[in-house]
């Protein structure tokens, strides 16, 4: 992650954001990583990702996956920008199977 940073290969958008701080009871913690943010601009983002979020969660769910509204908006951010997704959370895992993004 810090070679990617230091490469300025990051990208955050405002849901990240508030998905990351909101999972932050202790004001302190969430002080500190408020301030580690600070340094990454939000992406803009534009109508054609949002309606791109709406057809990703559609085609999830008539699959029968479920997801949330800011995983889809992550994943139509990724595919129409050609970035790949930086995550942990499997559910992305399943995603692709259906969604044309990347996971780093």
């Amino acid at each position: 992650m810090k070679d990617l940073i230091e490469a300025g290969r990051v990208a955050v958008i405002g849901p990240i954001r508030q998905e990351l701080l909101s999972g932050i009871s202790d004001p302190v913690q969430f002080r500190k990583l408020k301030s580690a943010l600070s340094g990454f601009d939000d992406l803009s983002l534009r109508t054609e990702h949002f309606e791109k979020a709406a057809e990703f969660g559609n085609t999830c769910r008539k699959d029968g996956v479920q997801g949330s509204s800011i995983d889809f908006l992550i994943c139509a951010v990724s595919a129409a920008e050609g970035w790949p997704v930086f995550t942990t959370d499997k559910d992305f895992d399943t995603y692709r199977k259906y969604l044309p993004i990347r996971l780093f």
